[in-house]
């Protein structure tokens, strides 16, 4: 019995996000059904080189089937000027919950990036209007890619506006989509104006404003992340109906972790977890439903969950390196 390791190309290639979405989706409703164990994200912080580790471990339970893992993840911003190397890297570990066998090790920085773009895609799906046809993104770094791609899988997007200063980062993603999509460069106003917008800065100031949007625009608020990150101003979160993923993460690290430690949003201003809508205890779009916030912060649950996804699909193809790392076959 081998342990099978997975680099970037094999997880890129395995995690299909239809089946991706779909397992996230279920991560949410069991994470509403109380069948999930998700300790509190825990860091190890090295201030000596402007950095941080972050474990992420979690087990779930569908009904259908259970998984568990843990996602080691860091934060250096030094590390692309001073050692060539990605501000994020992240090693996913993903075990059978029956015996503990390590089932694979795989890149973790692709798999964030795919259930990332998948959670957005489920609450698009859930909060969007159904013939929503335009989608705005704000920011052109690596994740805007797997928001276009994972939001296509739920609504048939035709027209891609995408903000961002950096006009080289723009024109590659221009160049990325042109054959697919109508795809154009944009401002802050004229991507917040489409019916979808998904905003991927690390901010914390923030620039998107209730003039900024459409009347009954969806927004995925992605790019908050941490303690003081934040991209929508008060008064457009104050406007829209708020759906979060998680109240502690979301209060603490989220969108919202800014305003509601200020006072200015309180619970009485959040609708309700995505998993409540997933499982149909809260409302999801309604005829009278104007815009529309989901707070992503990111759960483990959805890591272990697209692992599963990436996992399955590269045993069928036998893709991978198998190796007996724990010594079993000796």
């Amino acid at each position: 019995m081998n342990t099978l390791l997975l680099d970037s190309d094999d997880v890129d290639e395995h995690a299909a996000l239809a089946d991706v979405i779909d397992a996230v989706e279920q991560a949410f409703a069991a994470f509403e059904r109380g069948t999930t164990q998700m300790p509190a994200k825990s860091y190890i912080d090295l201030p000596q080189y402007n950095g941080d580790f972050r474990s992420m471990p979690a087990y779930l339970d569908t009904g259908e089937w259970d998984a568990a893992g843990l996602k080691w993840v860091n934060v250096h911003p030094d590390n692309p000027a001073d050692h060539d190397l990605p501000t994020v890297l992240g090693t996913m570990i993903y075990s059978d919950p029956e015996t503990a066998f390590p089932l694979a090790i795989m890149d973790g920085t692709t798999l964030t990036m795919k259930r990332t773009g998948a959670a957005a895609a489920v609450a698009t799906d859930y909060l969007a209007i159904d013939d929503a046809t335009s989608l705005g993104i704000v920011g052109a770094g690596v994740q805007s890619y797997t928001q276009l791609e994972a939001i296509s899988e739920v609504r048939p997007i035709e027209e891609v506006v995408v903000s961002d200063p950096d006009e080289e980062r723009v024109q590659r993603f221009v160049d990325t989509y042109a054959d697919r999509f109508d795809v154009r460069a944009g401002s802050l106003s004229e991507a917040g104006h489409c019916d979808v917008l998904s905003t991927v800065t690390p901010i914390e100031d923030p620039i998107v404003g209730l003039e900024d949007v459409g009347e009954h625009t969806h927004i995925n608020a992605i790019g908050a992340d941490a303690e003081g990150k934040h991209e929508l101003r008060d008064e457009l979160l104050a406007a829209a109906t708020i759906v979060i993923d998680d109240h502690e993460q979301c209060t603490h690290s989220g969108e919202i972790n800014v305003p509601y430690g200020e006072g200015v949003l309180t619970d009485a201003d959040i609708h309700g977890e995505i998993g409540e809508l997933v499982v149909g205890s809260k409302k999801s779009r309604t005829d009278e439903t104007g815009i529309t916030v989901f707070d992503s912060t990111g759960l483990a649950i959805q890591d272990v969950a697209a692992a599963r996804v990436v996992y399955e699909r590269a045993s069928e193809t036998g893709d991978g390196l198998g190796f007996d790392m724990v010594g079993v076959g000796k």
